[in-house]
């Protein structure tokens, strides 16, 4: 969800794209008042750099190197993909390292949730692994992966933290990192017509006892969605959910709140727990061919799983564990790819805008 500029160029046989992208995060701080005060807009301003190359050793082998660069988080990806018979896995490569604000969970919610302020936390991830895509059978794909993960907590100013504001550890292993060995599995179903589409999609993460102290548990995420026509508009419900089990760290709590879970909330906002549950719905009206019109209600609840986060968080922050959001915005279709905006009140009739622009490609 993303808008900005893109400037490619190529060298030899490598693509270089550069971008400089602005999220929905700024145009809300643009637009709402109580927002413009608590955010810095140019913090939502982020520069992304993405090479490509097509064939790196002449066997049609695929690097691709992406960092992305913001005032408050950073990302280097760099993926390898090896090509392989169409009958058998197609193998992955990645390498990723990353620094992001720790909101979802150890931010501080105001403006009635509609926001959440800086905890004071930051998380390090540095990780490795490989991904087998399996041949696609009917509607059904999917893929198999294992990779290492190292977790690592930072302040504002960069040195490492093994505790929150209030005292509590940050980490499963209670020391200043997390390690882990995941092997992953996710499947996907997608089902299509002119009139209608039905998506799932599961995931299955399972921690190794590979390592010393390495974190052992079990985490299930699915996600159903299902659209169709009534006459001249289109309905979207969908339905997403999951749980963890064994050994967990509080950054690893499934976060509800936020433009892609219960609009009205900032980012975790309404809950962090073990479990999590989050229902949407949006009717969408054409105006023109490239205009439509759109009334939405989202809701999400954290199953009562709160207090069996380590140092329960969401509790400290007054977060309610559950909450709804409705409320209406437009879809405009251009070239750029679809602008949406949505104007949402949550239940405590706290009223957030949300803009972005779905790229039609990158």
């Amino acid at each position: 969800m993303l808008m900005g500029a893109q400037k490619s160029i190529h060298a030899g046989k490598a693509k270089i794209d550069f971008n400089v992208d602005l999220t929905q995060k700024l145009c809300g701080a643009l637009l709402l008042p109580h927002i413009r005060q608590s955010i810095d807009p140019f913090s939502q301003v982020i520069a992304r750099l993405s090479i490509k190359h097509p064939n790196l050793f002449g066997r049609n082998e695929k690097l691709e190197v992406l960092w992305n660069k913001g005032l408050d988080d950073s990302n280097i990806l760099i993926a390898f993909r090896r090509p392989r018979p169409d009958w058998t896995s197609q193998q992955s490569f990645t390498i990723q390292y990353s620094v992001t604000p720790e909101t979802a969970v150890h931010g501080l919610p105001v403006d009635h949730f509609s926001h959440s302020g800086s905890g004071s936390v930051n998380l390090c991830r540095f990780s490795a692994g490989v991904d087998f895509n399996e041949p696609s059978t009917s509607h059904w794909s999917s893929t198999t992966g294992i990779k290492f993960e190292h977790v690592h907590p930072i302040n504002n100013d960069g040195h490492m933290i093994s505790r929150d504001v209030d005292g509590f550890p940050i980490t499963s292993s209670g020391s200043a990192y997390d390690n882990m060995v995941i092997l992953k599995q996710e499947a996907q179903c997608a089902i299509a017509s002119d009139d209608s589409f039905t998506r799932l999609n599961l995931q299955m993460e399972q921690g190794l006892p590979l390592l010393s102290r390495s974190l052992i548990f079990n985490r299930f995420k699915f996600v159903a969605s299902k659209g169709f026509k009534l006459g001249p508009t289109f309905l979207v419900t969908s339905l997403k959910g999951g749980s963890i089990v064994g050994d967990m760290a509080p950054y690893q709590a499934f976060a509800i709140g936020g433009i892609d879970s219960v609009r009205g909330y900032r980012e975790g906002a309404v809950g962090s727990g073990r479990s999590c549950l989050v229902a949407n719905s949006e009717f969408t009206i054409p105006v023109t061919k490239e205009l439509e019109g759109a009334i939405f209600m989202d809701c999400g609840t954290d199953l009562g799983s709160s207090r069996h986060v380590p140092g329960n968080p969401a509790l400290r922050q007054g977060k309610p564990g559950s909450g709804v959001g409705v409320g209406y915005g437009i879809r405009f279709s251009s070239h750029l790819g679809q602008l949406r905006v949505d104007y949402a009140i949550n239940a405590f009739r706290q009223k957030t805008v949300y803009f972005s622009i779905n790229s039609v490609s990158s």
